[in-house]
C-alpha cells in the first residue's frame, strides 16, 4: 500500500499548509494520498485561503480527504445558523471571543470593525462568506477508515463501534479518549488537543502540534503501522511512548 500522509490542525495557517504540501509532494509525488484532520479555520490569519486551497485541490482531482473539526463546525454554525455561543463549548466562551479565534476567520474574509454587536457580525458574514465555502464545510466527513488506521479529528469514545460513535464525540472528545490506554480496533490518528510535539501513544497518534498558536504544522506519514513525521529535515520515525 502506498504511504498515507496526514496533516494536523491547520487553524488558518495558510503558509504552513503550503509548506506541508510542498514537502509531501517532494516525498511522495503529486498524487500522494493526504488526510487533513480538521480545524482548518480560526486563530491563524488565512482561514479563507486555507478553505479555498483545499477546495481547489479536491476539484483538481487530488487524493485529499478533509475531515471536519470542531472549529470548522463552529464557523459553519455561526454563519449558517447564527450561533456564537455553542453549548458544546463547555467553557461558555463565544466563537467570536479571543479564546476560540473566530474573529481571525472573519478578518480573513475581509471583515473589520469586529467589536460591533454579534447580530451585525452574523448578518455581514452571511453576505460575505461564499456559499461554496459553507457547502464545503457542511459536507466534510467526520472520519476516514483505511485498513487498521482510523483518521478522525478529536478521537473516539472507547468501547463503542465505529457505526455507533456520536459525530460530536468525533469532533470534540478529549479526556475519555486521551486517558484510555487500552488498544482500539485501529490505530487512531487525530488532532484537536494541542501538544508541544506529535505523540504516538501506541493506541493513538496525536498530530495537533499547535499551529494555531504559532508552532509548526505537523505532517506525518503512515505505511502500515509505521509512522514518521515529515519536516524540513525529511522523515523522522515516530515511535510509541508511554
Amino acid at each position: 500500500m502506498p504511504p498515507i500522509y496526514a496533516v494536523g490542525d491547520i487553524h488558518g495557517q495558510y503558509d504552513m499548509l503550503e509548506t506541508a504540501l510542498q514537502r509531501i509532494e517532494a516525498d511522495g509525488g503529486p498524487d500522494s494520498k493526504i488526510v487533513f484532520l480538521g480545524d482548518l479555520v480560526d486563530r491563524g490569519p488565512g482561514s479563507a485561503k486555507v478553505i479555498q486551497r483545499l477546495m481547489e485541490g479536491q476539484a483538481a482531482g487530488r487524493d485529499w480527504t478533509i475531515l471536519c473539526g470542531n472549529h470548522d463546525d463552529l464557523f459553519h454554525g455561526f454563519v449558517s445558523k447564527g450561533i456564537d455561543l455553542d453549548p458544546r463549548v463547555l467553557s461558555g466562551v463565544p466563537w467570536t471571543g479571543p479564546r476560540i479565534g473566530g474573529r481571525a476567520t472573519l478578518e480573513s474574509y475581509g471583515m473589520s470593525d469586529l467589536d460591533r454587536p454579534t447580530d451585525e457580525l452574523i448578518a455581514e458574514a452571511q453576505q460575505t462568506v461564499p456559499q461554496a465555502h459553507l457547502d464545503f464545510l457542511a459536507n466534510l466527513p467526520t472520519h476516514l477508515l483505511l485498513g487498521d488506521l482510523l483518521f478522525v479529528h478529536a478521537g473516539i469514545r472507547p468501547g463503542i463501534s465505529l457505526q455507533n460513535q456520536n459525530p460530536d464525540d468525533l469532533m470534540w472528545i478529549r479526556g475519555e479518549f486521551l486517558n484510555d490506554p487500552r488498544p482500539h480496533p485501529w490505530l487512531v490518528v487525530h488532532g484537536h488537543t494541542a501538544v508541544q510535539a506529535p505523540e504516538h501513544r501506541g493506541n493513538r497518534v496525536n498530530l495537533d502540534g499547535g499551529a494555531g498558536y504559532g508552532r509548526p504544522l505537523t505532517t506525518a506519514i503512515f505505511e502500515g503501522q509505521k509512522v514518521w513525521t515529515l519536516d524540513v529535515f525529511g522523515r523522522a520515525e515516530l515511535l510509541p511512548s508511554a
